[in-house]
Parts: structure tokens; sequence; C-alpha cells
């Protein structure tokens, strides 16, 4: 889609929200109490004021929803073992039956929310559970909670695509972006939405990027990972792909019609799926954190990142930005920034029990 797409309210109940933006109130102050009537949850990110935004992959819709869950900051170390287990007991069913989708921190609160599917494929039931610093595990209510929901333009007709029409999330500076594919032929995109949501134009960009692994440039890729970074002053998203190269954007091109070619900044080496990726400062230095299926955690030097040339020629393995293994991080699945020292990861081990730990920042 390259053009600024409007949608029209279709309610007040967690409908399509017509709401101004009031500088200085509360983001929640224009969620209406009802259901998000979620088919699935996928990503999902924090904004201020306990808002969590829920991507509803089969149902091509994103989802603001008041967590009520403001504070005070909680401190000290996070470990539940056997996380996926105790989610199964909770919801009554196997092992098997549970996938954890994401997890995300509450800044306010330091509390870490995971989206859940209790069951396999398009008739998963999703559930959306929290964990406080003691280890405590609830299940947090849907079904009348104040919210409010925007449906994506042109999102994927059916099949394995329609569960990648969002496949990251964040929010940044009044504006929720999303990341994703479409229906149409240059299918990756990144979308902007003002929130609090409303019916005015949101921006979407056809994204183009040089795949070094594969020695061409892609539009049909999607974005696995990103998030927002500011590179020379200027905000960027920096964005992970299959296979792995890693990409820059800045958010200045998320323009009405634009098509964003992004540059690609490293190549970590193929046969690779980006999982979630943080960025810190460790001794005056700037890192990147990444998780992966197949190549560990890469802590990434962030510091080349504005002077690295883009990489345009067929690469063998790696280039670019150059990155260490955390030996210590093993099995991470999914990981979010807990505070200035520390994260949050959910690891497997390989008798597929799941924990979620904070652990110290490399």
């Amino acid at each position: 889609m390259t053009t600024w797409t409007r949608l029209v309210g279709t309610g007040f109940l967690c409908g399509f929200a017509l709401v101004a933006t009031v500088r200085g109130a509360d983001l929640t102050d224009h969620l209406k109490p009802g259901n998000p009537e979620v088919k699935s949850i996928g990503p999902i990110a924090f904004g201020p004021d306990g808002v969590l935004f829920l991507g509803d992959t089969l149902g091509a819709k994103v989802v603001a929803i008041d967590t009520r869950d403001r504070g005070p900051a909680a401190s000290g170390p996070l470990k539940l073992e056997g996380a996926n287990q105790k989610i199964a007991a909770l919801l009554g069913t196997d092992t098997k039956e549970v996938m954890i989708n994401d997890i995300a921190v509450n800044p306010a609160s330091g509390r870490v929310y995971l989206a859940v599917a209790r069951g396999r494929g398009p008739d998963a039931i999703p559930v959306l559970m929290r964990v406080d610093r003691s280890g405590q595990i609830e299940q947090v209510a849907l079904d009348r909670v104040p919210c409010a929901k925007m449906a994506l333009p042109n999102p994927p007709n059916s099949g394995s695509t329609r569960a990648e029409s969002i496949t990251d999330l964040a929010y940044a500076d009044g504006r929720l972006i999303v990341a994703g594919l479409s229906n149409e032929e240059f299918s990756s995109r990144l979308m902007v939405m003002p929130f609090p949501f409303s019916n005015s134009a949101q921006g979407t960009g056809r994204v183009e990027i040089y795949h070094g692994a594969h020695g061409r440039f892609e539009t049909k890729a999607p974005v696995r990972t990103f998030m927002t970074y500011k590179i020379g002053g200027r905000p960027h998203i920096v964005a992970a792909y299959t296979c792995t190269p890693l990409v820059k954007f800045p958010m200045s091109d998320l323009t009405p019609g634009a098509e964003i070619k992004g540059v690609t900044v490293a190549e970590l080496g193929n046969r690779n799926k980006p999982l979630d990726m943080i960025a810190y400062t460790k001794g005056g230095k700037d890192y990147i954190l990444l998780a992966n299926s197949s190549r560990g955690v890469m802590k990434i030097d962030a510091a080349g990142i504005d002077t690295q040339e883009s990489i345009t020629k067929k690469i063998d393995d790696k280039a670019g930005l150059k990155y260490e293994t955390v030996e210590a991080m093993k099995g991470v699945q999914h990981l979010d920034k807990l505070d200035d020292a520390h994260a949050v990861v959910l690891t497997q081990a390989e008798d597929g029990v799941m924990t979620l730990q904070s652990v110290d920042l490399p």
C-alpha cells in the first residue's frame, strides 16, 4: 500500500476509535470498555500509562488495551521456572498445547506480559498472561477491558502469510509502528499509526532491502523483529530479517506513498531467524542485543551503525557490523529490556521446559 489509508470508525465499545490526541492527557482516557475480540495474540509491545498493544495476526488488526497496571515499579530479580508448565496448568491443558508468542515488559510496573496461544493452528485460543517479580503468574481478562482497535489495510488473504500480517510492533513518540506483510505484490511494509487511534490517515511504506546472502534486492521478505533507535540524533528503525540482514531506515522516510529502501548495515549469517532485539548502553558504549533461532544471542557493537556503508553485493556469510555470541545466554526464545542493567529472557531447555527470568545485560 503506497498511500495514506483512511479507516472509518465502526463503534464506540472497543471500536475503531475517532479520537484526537490531547497533549498531556493520559493515553487511556479514550479507551472504552469492551471486548477486543482478538482471533490471536502475536507480537505485543507497551506504550506509556500501562497501555499494551496486541498484534492480532489472524484478525489483521492491532488493539490497544488498558492493563490498569501503572506501578509502582518493582525491583529485584525475576525467575519463573517451568513457565510453560505453569501456564498449561492454569489453562487446564498440556504443555504441548501452549505456545508463547511474545513477551513484553511494562515499564510502569516491571511486570512481564506473555502472548499465549492455547492450542495449535487457527483455532488456538488467544490468552494474555502476566508475571510479577515474585514469579506470581495470572491471566489478564480481556472480556471487559478498556480498549481501541485499528484494522490493517490490505492484509494477506489466508494461509501462512496471514500469520505474517503483523511480525512486530513498537510504540514511539505518539506513534505505533507495525511491521508485516500485505496482499500486494510489493508486500513487505512498515505502517505508522498515530495513537490514540483515529480515522485520519495512516502511513504505509513499502519496504525494499538488499539481502547480501541472497545477492538481490527483496520486497517480499517481512521484517522479523525491529526496534526504534536514534542514529546521529535522528530517529530510525533498525530491523532484522530472516537469514540475517540487519537494516536501518530513517523514521522520516515513513511518509505517505513512500517506497522505503533500507541500508543493510550487517549480514549476520544465513539459515537463521531473528527473534527479538533490544538496545542498551554499558560502560559508555552502545550495543544491540539480538536473539536468533540458530545462532544464539548476538551482542552487536552499535558504534559504527551511523557510518557503516550499505551492503550491496552478494556475500558468502557475514559482513558489516561485528558481533560476539553471548555464550551465557542459551536457548533464548524471546527477550525484552527490563531496566538499564537487566533484560528479561524466556529460555527453553532441551527437555522443552521454559524459564522466564531476569539477567544482567552482557
